[in-house]
């Protein structure tokens, strides 16, 4: 029996509690939704701050005299993200979003020829990847019925990797899959699917947006080809924040699919050439200006993690979702609820993903006890502790809300569907 005694107990032993007073977390309330959109730190609000009054100070000098140099904010991003990464900081840009990144590296490493023209990815998927997936295959004349493979999914909320593996044939150009599903937090098994494409002659790219900045990667020594990423989830930069990619420094040198003003090697760039000279790593990969004001609040939020290390962020993080299943099972037994993410921590992103058939009014009661929880179609409640401000009181207090909701069925005044921001 876990008691409010032993949580108070682990928080008063916690490493990382001093990161929560760093986050502006609203009174009476908990926050589980850090993966949809993490919460703003005062170090980010300090960096964002920063950049301002360097425009207002420098105006376009900002580029090269500001606190943080504008021209080389992006690459600095790269440097300080790539430990996460377990990438060297040349392979790593901070730049666009995850859909244009991943248009990016499709653009360019996608040449279907020779009989390799499928793609695999699976039915499990964030929409956007897969939009942008098929896209990229009607540029080249190419019917994604055919040339798309969607792995399914045996239960509706997980991937087998066996599965994977069994469709890699030597028709398939590229393998497109999320590190962590985002119903569900499974976490794929990168390194054996990495190896196992590679047999095949298949390059592999992994979308990072439900674990960076929860998860541990090594991305080089498993020797991945492409990752692309947000940062305003786990990574707390902000609504919109500019997103990142890595490129395997095997690839570094190709011509970017689609080329623009800051794919350029930044010592030619004011020569003003109409033939580009791309950058010699991963800054290549860029398009267009950085976004600085967009960019600016991941230089307060990384310097965070740089400091207390992915490890020891992983480690609460397994610690808080191993509680809330715990919990889940001593006192939500009889009420409707199933666990639907694996239990392995191995297998285990950083959510909590829970099933119920009420799930959607179940969410709209949460909010209104004071827990901010995120729904995802048709039936899933997500529960994400983010390790840097999530005390295990917290999660403690959530379960025991979820229950009086249900025990006094407050979920009945509303209404069982979504709104139009799950």
């Amino acid at each position: 029996m876990i008691t409010l005694d032993d949580v108070r107990k682990w928080d008063e032993h916690d490493e990382l509690k001093e990161y929560k007073q760093e986050f502006f977390l609203k009174d009476a309330t908990i926050y589980m939704d850090g993966n949809s959109l993490g919460l703003l730190s005062r170090r980010s609000e300090a960096a964002l701050h920063q950049s301002l009054d360097d425009w207002r100070e420098h105006g376009i000098e900002g580029w090269t005299q500001a606190a943080e140099p504008w021209y080389y904010m992006s690459e600095k991003l790269g440097q300080m993200t790539a430990p996460l990464l377990g990438a060297s900081p040349d392979q790593v840009i901070n730049t666009g979003s995850i859909t244009t990144n991943l248009h990016q590296l499709l653009a360019t490493f996608y040449t279907p020829e020779k009989g390799r023209t499928k793609i695999i990815g699976d039915e499990l998927n964030f929409p956007s990847d897969i939009y942008a997936l098929k896209s990229q295959m009607a540029l080249h004349h190419l019917d994604p019925d055919e040339h798309f493979i969607p792995i399914e999914s045996s239960d509706g909320y997980t991937l087998k990797e066996e599965d994977i593996i069994a469709h890699m044939k030597e028709d398939v150009a590229l393998l497109l899959l999320p590190s962590v599903l985002y119903r569900s937090g499974q976490l794929l098994d990168m390194k054996t699917l990495t190896k196992e494409a590679h047999k095949h002659g298949i390059l592999v790219l992994f979308d990072l947006a439900h674990s960076i900045g929860a998860v541990p990667h090594q991305l080089d020594e498993w020797e991945v080809d492409f990752a692309v990423w947000c940062t305003y989830k786990y990574l707390n930069s902000g609504p919109g924040g500019t997103g990142g990619l890595y490129v395997n420094r095997r690839h570094l040198g190709t011509h970017p699919g689609l080329a623009g003003w800051f794919s350029s090697d930044k010592e030619k760039q004011f020569d003003m050439n109409h033939e580009l000279i791309p950058s010699s790593n991963a800054g290549a990969f860029q398009i267009g200006t950085p976004h600085i004001l967009s960019s600016a609040p991941l230089l307060g939020s990384l310097e965070m993690f740089l400091e207390a290390g992915i490890g020891n962020i992983r480690k609460k993080s397994l610690q808080l979702t191993q509680l809330f299943m715990d919990l889940i099972h001593q006192e939500l037994e009889g009420f409707g609820f199933y666990i639907r993410n694996p239990l392995e921590n191995e297998r285990r992103g950083g959510h909590v993903c829970l099933v119920h058939e009420e799930a959607a009014r179940i969410c709209k009661a949460l909010k209104s006890e004071g827990v901010v929880p995120d729904y995802r179609s048709p039936n899933v409640i997500r529960l994400a502790p983010v390790a840097f401000y999530t005390s295990y009181e917290d999660v403690y207090r959530v379960v025991r809300i979820l229950k009086e909701i249900v025990q006094e069925e407050k979920h009945k005044s509303f209404k069982n569907e979504r709104d139009i921001i799950a």
